[in-house]
């Protein structure tokens, strides 16, 4: 038996088609008939082929990496890097990214790149490594609204592709969520519940999506005869729910509902409502935001307003894989509906 790698002959040979098809569709080309593209993988799956990365480049003239960037407005040494990677992956929301990510690319044979960008030095690094062809574009993650890294890559002409609508106007496509809709789900179904004194843990007003999931809430209950709603700021950890939580019941000992801007956050809250002896649902009812894996994990259970991040991450991914073949030219939008999903503790 030989030990030399199988070649594109030997799956051509394999497929019954020319080396040339099985060519086209090893560099993903778009014009071959879907059963002649089966028939070659197929063929590449009996015979064992692994394309080679550096020469497929050279003829598709794509890196095949994608940087995955999550990205702050800070101005941090570079000891802190750390610390912010850490902050960032306590929330189960950036893991569900990466799944979304991961799960587009991998069947394209395209991998990410994770990178942090949380100082101008990592901001630097992330435009020097897109502009040297080291990754064929970006999907963006911000954790604050002043972030400046959209605008570089705007301003740079190189690809990307935000995850939420940036808060500044930039010529980028992004997917995001109607946040304000999600707000408004969560007061209804207090109300429904009869709520008659609702309050909100809001996340940190400084963000886009705190501030619609805020407004959302608090609209809504005005226009069901609710001038005045209880807010305390939080900053979607769970510590942050808790401390929040103790201030509202400080201000508002009455509160009976309360609607917090993220699972964690929602599930601080229970945590503390437990400890004080309030019963939940029955004598506080809570509603989280995002349905992540601790809305199962949470006792009880936790009524929350779905987010599809996967589904948001695999969207955002398909547009930046648009913009780098040139099939998109111009900026895009996709925005997502949210969904309530009843539990036990709402």
């Amino acid at each position: 038996m030989s030990n030399q790698a199988p070649t594109l002959e030997d799956v051509a040979r394999e497929a019954g088609v020319s080396r040339a098809t099985v060519s086209r569709v090893v560099n993903g080309v778009r014009n071959v008939d879907p059963a002649i593209q089966e028939l070659v993988h197929r063929a590449i799956e009996r015979t064992g082929y692994a394309p080679n990365r550096a020469a497929r480049s050279l003829v598709t003239r794509r890196a095949e990496t994608i940087a995955l960037v999550v990205s702050g407005a800070g101005d941090a040494p570079e000891e802190t890097q750390g610390a912010f990677a850490a902050r960032a992956f306590a929330d189960p929301f950036f893991g569900r990214v990466v799944s979304g990510v991961v799960g587009f690319l991998s069947p394209r044979s395209m991998h990410p790149v994770l990178m942090f960008a949380e100082s101008p030095e990592d901001r630097r690094e992330v435009l020097t490594y897109l502009r040297q062809g080291r990754a064929d574009g970006a999907l963006v993650v911000s954790t604050h609204a002043d972030d400046p890294l959209p605008a570089l890559l705007a301003d740079a002409k190189l690809p990307a592709v935000l995850f939420a609508r940036p808060a500044r106007p930039v010529p980028l496509s992004y997917v995001d969520l109607d946040h304000r809709d999600g707000g408004r789900l969560a007061a209804e179904h207090l109300l429904a519940r009869g709520c008659r004194r609702p309050a909100t843990v809001a996340g940190p007003l400084a963000v886009a999506a705190s501030q619609e999931r805020l407004a959302g809430f608090r609209d809504t209950l005005a226009r069901h005869g609710h001038p005045h709603v209880p807010v305390a700021e939080g900053g979607f950890t769970l510590d942050s729910g808790v401390a929040a939580m103790e201030r509202l019941l400080a201000d508002h000992p009455d509160v009976d509902g309360v609607f917090a801007a993220n699972d964690l956050m929602a599930q601080g809250i229970c945590q503390l409502l437990q400890e004080r002896g309030r019963r939940v649902p029955d004598e506080v009812a809570v509603i989280g935001f995002d349905d992540s894996a601790i809305a199962l994990t949470c006792r009880p259970p936790l009524t929350t307003v779905r987010q599809p991040v996967e589904r948001m991450a695999a969207e955002m991914a398909r547009l930046l894989d648009q913009h780098i073949r040139g099939e998109r030219t111009e900026p895009a939008c996709v925005v997502f509906d949210p969904e309530l999903v009843v539990r036990e503790t709402a």
